[in-house]
């Protein structure tokens, strides 16, 4: 199953309307993008918690790292660059952190709050090779512009 994202952003956007709390929609999102895609194997935010620090967030999925330096993996290099992390190939992606040894490939987004400060990144996971398109990450942007992207 693919996801549906023109109907995925009209549930979310539904779901998340008038909520101001950040923990409040990053488990909102975090939910309905884990079930909207059969590829999604672990599906979750990491937020900014102290300077050149993320700390896990609301997810769906088997346990991830607690913690992950802006210097070092996938989420930290989507955190110290501000660029979407496209990885066919989590193996491949040098200081790659293996939360889950079952991770193939892996897209990772920033998120940014209205006022355009860092809030944390929004990371999936797949359990097969290559699973994300250029397409996905460009949807599931639009989504947490959607969501986060307002003062």
């Amino acid at each position: 199953m693919r996801a549906d994202y023109e109907t995925l952003a009209k549930t979310v956007a539904s779901l998340t309307e008038g909520e101001t709390d950040e923990v409040a929609l990053m488990a909102t999102v975090a939910c309905e993008v884990h079930y909207a895609d059969s590829r999604f194997d672990w599906t979750g935010f990491y937020r900014v918690a102290a300077p050149e620090l993320l700390k896990i967030g609301p997810y769906q999925g088997g346990h991830g790292c607690l913690q992950i330096p802006f210097s070092r993996g996938v989420c930290g290099a989507a955190a110290r660059s501000g660029a979407v992390q496209l990885v066919p190939d989590v193996d491949a992606f040098p200081g790659h952190i293996a939360c889950a040894s079952s991770t193939r490939s892996e897209l990772v987004l920033p998120v940014w709050n209205g006022a355009g400060e860092l809030i944390g990144v929004f990371d999936i996971d797949s359990d097969q090779p290559d699973a994300f398109t250029q397409e996905d990450a460009d949807q599931l942007a639009a989504i947490l512009r959607q969501v986060f992207g307002r003062s």
